[in-house]
């Protein structure tokens, strides 16, 4: 499933793929406070499915603006919530310079790639909603 939004300057793709039970947000473009939206819904869409783990990929990102970090703290937190493992997929200057230099860096779960990240999210198990706390 795709979505694709074309502001005047901005570009964002945002597809859904899963992958043996775990749900992977593969972000393409800029995520700025006008794009933010749809990946957002996506993630919360995904989540709604109770999927195995989350996975936000962040690999195509050109451009991660403050609403950017504001999206994964909220989704990491309704991950949180719902028992469902969470990472990131993060390996270039922009994404990582934003998260290093705001302190979020040390706050999400970040991956260099794909299969680290599926990996990890795989051993950790779900917590069921009524085993929480």
């Amino acid at each position: 499933m795709n979505d694709q939004y074309n502001g005047a300057l901005d570009v964002l793709t945002t597809q859904l793929v899963e992958d043996a039970g775990v749900v992977v947000v593969v972000l393409t473009g800029e995520v700025d406070m006008v794009t933010e939206r749809s990946p957002l819904a996506k993630a919360v869409e995904a989540l709604e499915r109770a999927p195995a783990g989350l996975v936000i990929d962040l690999q195509g990102v050109t451009f991660f603006g403050s609403s950017g970090m504001a999206l994964l703290l909220t989704v990491q937190q309704d991950a949180q919530q719902r028992g469902v493992p969470f990472a990131v997929v993060a390996a270039h200057h922009a994404v990582l310079a934003p998260l290093a230099m705001t302190g979020t860096d040390v706050l999400l779960p970040l991956f260099a790639n794909l299969p680290d990240a599926l990996a990890a999210v795989r051993a950790t198990p779900a917590v069921p909603p009524q085993q929480r706390r």
